[in-house]
């Protein structure tokens, strides 16, 4: 069974998508109606932009859906998923290229989460770590220890896990975690603390956009990161990717989850191979490939 999954931040670089406007007709006209939803051209920043500009937040969030996702719509009748799933941004990815949302409605609310989360990005100084070479119970014990906001918030496969809170609360978190014998517990350069409680304005925000938008049963299931299993259900779909902005995002268990319902072979759908790297942490045999036109 195929499974395709989307990546998340992170993944972007200078010069993603050109091939595909340069190659699709169908390509060139799906990102010419983002650059007018969107009111700015990010494909020029995509394309020839500073690596400055296309870490801000409210451009790489659309940038990278934009990749995955026009990607998925002109691979057309070989995009044939038996499951799907994305690292947080890349959960909205997954569910327009499996047909759960419009292409509009997709770009609007990940354009929307971006400005949200960068505005309580802004309201208070927080950040994340990664932390390597612990079991997660570890590291989720350490957390509990700490005074502050600071919680584990991505489980990106056995032995790496990414905590999340107030500058302070990490950085203590992380001398903690090396004395406990982790290989490393590295502040990340992010803008903050995604998939903390330090989220709640955005979510807050997000709620509303979201329950106003339709979502359709998708052509597959779609794992969520929230719960780690596939889902169809709208109601459901909604109900998770609002709770993902403050939730963890459990990759680890969904990947295991996927190959325990007979996944065999997984195709990353936008830039970069991050997520194919973090499948093989899990089972070293297991298939993996980039989608490509």
């Amino acid at each position: 069974m195929k499974s395709y999954v989307f990546p998340g931040q992170g993944a972007q670089f200078i010069g993603m998508g050109k091939e595909l406007y340069d190659q699709s007709e169908e390509a060139k006209q799906l990102f010419e109606k983002a650059n007018d939803i969107l009111g700015f051209r990010i494909t020029d920043i995509m394309f020839s932009g500073t690596d400055e500009e296309l870490k801000q937040t409210n451009v790489t969030q659309p940038a990278i859906f934009l990749h995955s996702v026009i990607l998925a719509k002109v691979l057309g009748e070989n995009f044939t998923p038996d499951m799907a799933a994305g690292h947080s941004l890349g959960e909205f990815s997954a569910l327009v290229a499996c047909g759960a949302m419009s292409f509009e409605d997709g770009l609007t609310l990940v354009s929307k989460r971006a400005n949200a989360m960068q505005k309580a990005c802004e309201a208070e100084p927080s950040t994340m770590a990664a932390v390597l070479g612990l079991e997660d119970d570890q590291v989720e014990a350490v957390c509990q220890k700490v005074p502050g906001v600071v919680v584990p918030a991505n489980y990106n496969c056995p032995g790496q896990l990414v905590i999340s809170g107030t500058v302070e609360a990490v950085n203590t978190a992380c001398e903690l975690l090396k004395e406990a014998g982790a290989k490393r517990a590295l502040v990340l350069p992010v803008g903050g603390a995604f998939h903390s409680p330090l989220m709640e304005p955005a979510r807050a925000e997000l709620e509303e956009a979201i329950h106003q938008t339709e979502i359709k049963q998708p052509i597959c299931p779609v794992y969520q990161n929230v719960v780690a299993k596939g889902i169809t259900d709208p109601t459901e779909i909604k109900h998770n990717l609002i709770a993902q902005l403050t939730a963890p995002v459990r990759w680890t268990q969904t990947m295991k989850q996927m190959i325990a319902d007979g996944a065999t072979k997984m195709i990353e759908v936008g830039p970069g191979k991050v997520l194919q790297g973090l499948v093989k942490k899990v089972d070293r045999k297991f298939e993996t490939e980039s989608a490509s036109i």
